[in-house]
């Protein structure tokens, strides 16, 4: 009678994990993967098409490789055993079967390597591109510059956007959890777009399944690659080479669209970027640099230090810390040239870096009073 009331309470045990399942399920992501998803993405590029027919080529010759060998084997082991009557043949050399076991391999190879070979050489063609856009890895975020083409000038930052209630369990989760980012890296159908690639830091990657594309982001070199996308849409993908304790939250997001269309995000985008030029030499308020120094916090310092300013791991508080309290040139430092796990933040113009900075002497229990003016870091960055 026990052990069928544990069997009964066993069954309705996976049947309510089986429900709780089935509640959290969430829909396919735009642009990303799919639920039960088995095959590659599907290719948005020519070069993807090609890498997908590859993977189906090489796996179709290894299980007909397999099938064959161990076919084989195992016909021989049953069909001639011993308990039949069968001996062991002796012989020491044979000539036929060295060239076969050879010839055979060595063709095999070399038909899985020439199509294979053609692809490679496709995608490090980087000639005769219409865009080309500097991508920068940063711990933890991607940096573009539009530096040859239509859009030339035009340079932001790709930060991941969703909501930290999200990542720490405390609200439902979206279709494009952890996929999903502030500013789009947007592009033209059809035309071809080089990628200039380095880091700012550690190695990171630049990854998207759906064109096929995954070239490693060097601090100190600079590698390339290109992709041509076949048609519009948005298509996600993830930096690829482990980099730290947030190479979880690093979205890589591009949104392919009209020619129509990117001429009017450009055109916007100019516009946008022309009014948010900072002046260095102009004098801000106290309040001015604190409502702009929480934006550029929020955007480069939360991930480590946290938004209360608590900091985690390897990454100090800033509340109450001796540093952001101390001298100010100690803050110059840091913020300048970096500190260990704490990078140098060549991507913050002096405004940036004096409202960051005023922002930490200003909040949370941090009450120095003091403001920090851009004029101070170019006089910061002229004393190195």
């Amino acid at each position: 009678m026990k052990q069928r009331t544990s069997l009964a309470g066993l069954l309705f045990g996976l049947v309510g994990l089986l429900q709780a399942n089935l509640a959290w399920a969430i829909n396919d992501m735009p642009g990303g993967p799919a639920r039960f998803q088995l095959n590659l993405h599907p290719a948005a590029t020519k070069v993807a098409e090609e890498v997908a027919v590859l993977h189906w080529m090489m796996l179709i010759i290894c299980v007909v490789i397999f099938v064959a060998v161990f076919g084989v084997m195992f016909y021989s082991i049953y069909k001639h055993r011993k308990s039949l009557g069968h001996q062991s043949a002796s012989f020491h050399e044979s000539t036929t079967v060295e060239i076969i076991w050879t010839v055979v391999p060595l063709l095999i190879v070399i038909g899985m390597a020439l199509p294979a070979t053609k692809t490679v050489v496709a995608m490090k063609d980087t000639t005769n591109a219409d865009i080309t856009i500097k991508v920068t890895g940063y711990q933890w975020k991607w940096g573009y510059d539009y530096i040859k083409g239509e859009g030339e000038g035009i340079s932001f930052l790709q930060t991941l956007s969703t909501p930290r209630e999200q990542i720490n369990n405390q609200a439902e989760k979206s279709d494009t959890y952890l996929m999903e980012v502030d500013n789009e890296m947007v592009v033209p159908v059809g035309k071809k777009i080089r990628l200039v690639t380095t880091a700012n830091d550690v190695i990171h990657s630049w990854t998207i399944p759906a064109f096929g594309v995954k070239q490693d982001a060097i601090p100190g070199f600079v590698r390339d690659t290109w992709f041509r996308a076949e048609k519009v849409g948005t298509f996600r993908g993830q930096c690829s080479e482990l980099c730290g304790k947030e190479h979880a939250f690093m979205p890589i997001v591009v949104k392919v669209v009209s020619d129509t269309d990117y001429a009017t995000w450009v055109s916007e985008k100019k516009k946008q970027l022309a009014a948010l030029a900072d002046d260095p030499s102009k004098t801000f308020t106290m309040d001015e640099l604190k409502q702009r120094g929480e934006k550029v916090y929020a955007a480069n310092c939360a991930a480590c230090h946290q938004p209360n300013g608590k900091g985690a791991g390897a990454f100090p508080a800033l509340d109450g810390s001796k540093v952001v309290l101390g001298a100010k040139e100690g803050q110059y430092k840091i913020l300048l040239n970096g500190k260990n796990a704490m990078p140098k933040w060549n991507q913050l113009n002096d405004v940036e870096l004096a409202a960051v900075m005023t922002y930490t002497r200003n909040t949370w229990g941090n009450k120095t009073g003091e403001l920090i003016q851009p004029k101070d870091f170019t006089a910061a960055r002229a004393a190195k």
